[in-house]
């Protein structure tokens, strides 16, 4: 396990500050006029960042039992697709049920993490356990993630794509994310549905009375 950071859960947006400050603009001197331009429309970088939502501090988790951490590229694609978010911990779990169940149960608990996302073990294979693992610790499912990654994930790799079991739920009020192991399905349900995602539901959670 490389834990990257200890903070405490839910006072990231308290830290993160403006990123941009409105300066004054000065009083026009006797013959000139007030500038009528219209306001500069938001840029694209800070609407991009609105629709993400809040940063999230996420762990990461990959599933594999022919790797470590040192040789793991398909944990890199994810951290490197985490866009705004912040990487907290990392870990390298074998196939293995319980041991998997625990760690997601252990960091789904932890203060400073406000997401995990694991990859690997989502296939057909009797050695891919993690959403058999992982599926019991949800409180609330969300099958509309698998929906929409294989939706996306059709365009890769066909009709092969209904043995990919990516799956996403509650536990203890943090969502998870359960993606394939291959960096293309990886990264692509990382930029495409994770990152947008992850920030806005772990606050509409903290949000609900």
């Amino acid at each position: 396990m490389v834990d990257f950071q200890s903070r405490n859960r839910r006072t990231r947006d308290d830290e993160r500050g403006e990123s941009e400050t409105d300066s004054e603009s000065d009083e026009p001197t006797d013959g000139e006029s007030e500038s009528s331009a219209p306001d500069e429309p938001e840029t694209t970088a800070e609407a991009d960042e609105s629709d993400r939502g809040p940063v999230a501090g996420v762990a990461v988790v990959t599933v594999a039992d022919d790797r470590s951490v040192e040789d793991d590229p398909v944990g890199d694609a994810v951290i490197d697709a985490l866009g705004p978010h912040e990487l907290v911990t990392r870990e390298l779990l074998g196939r293995d049920h319980d041991g998997v169940q625990g760690a997601v149960d252990a960091l789904v608990n932890r203060g400073d993490v406000d997401g995990v996302v694991t990859v690997g073990g989502t296939g057909i294979d009797t050695r891919d356990i993690t959403v058999e693992a992982v599926h019991p610790l949800f409180e609330k499912a969300l099958p509309g993630f698998g929906e929409l990654f294989r939706r996306h994930y059709n365009e890769a790799v066909g009709t092969d794509v209904i043995a990919t079991r990516a799956a996403a739920g509650i536990a203890d009020g943090t969502p998870v994310f359960c993606l394939p192991g291959t960096v293309e399905g990886a990264r692509l349900g990382t930029e495409e549905i994770v990152v947008e995602q992850i920030g806005r539901l772990s606050d509409r959670i903290d949000e609900e009375p």
